[in-house]
């Protein structure tokens, strides 16, 4: 198992990951047991072998809402944070790099997936939110209580 290096802070509200695997450097003192992904859901370890796709899949699978970002500067993932921490859902935020977007069946990033299914973009989430779908929809993957 690998360790994925590059979590860090993007703002007051969000996290990047970089999903390049880095070697682990060899441990100076015993390390305490690790916590594999397939018995943790919200585990940062992947195996060597595991491709960016799966990568990809899986977060999507393992988190109620998340975004897809090119950059933590981006100003469209900014806004849609803001919009989704007005109604009390605070997403998981992903920085990948262009050769991965492809890997998320769109053409551009920011991109959200809420319970698992792509709503799109900004203006699609905007449209969601004004339709008056947003709120029981994440309701109904338990991002939020009602």
């Amino acid at each position: 198992m690998k360790t994925m290096r590059g979590l860090r802070n993007c703002s007051k509200d969000g996290v990047t990951l970089d999903l390049t695997v880095h070697p682990r450097p060899p441990p100076l003192s015993p390390a305490p047991p690790t916590v594999s992904s397939s018995t943790a859901s919200t585990s940062l370890s992947f195996d060597e072998e595991e491709t960016s796709e799966s990568k990809i899949g899986r977060l999507i699978s393992e988190h109620p809402v998340i975004i897809f970002t090119r950059s933590s500067s981006c100003c469209m993932c900014h806004v849609m944070k803001k919009l989704l921490s007005t109604v009390g859902v605070h997403p998981t935020v992903i920085e990948i790099d262009e050769g991965e977007i492809a890997y998320l069946a769109v053409e551009a990033a920011p991109v959200l997936f809420i319970g698992g299914a792509c709503v799109g973009g900004f203006e699609s989430l905007v449209a969601l939110h004004l339709s008056g779908n947003l709120i029981p929809r994440l309701v109904e993957v338990g991002a939020l209580w009602a």
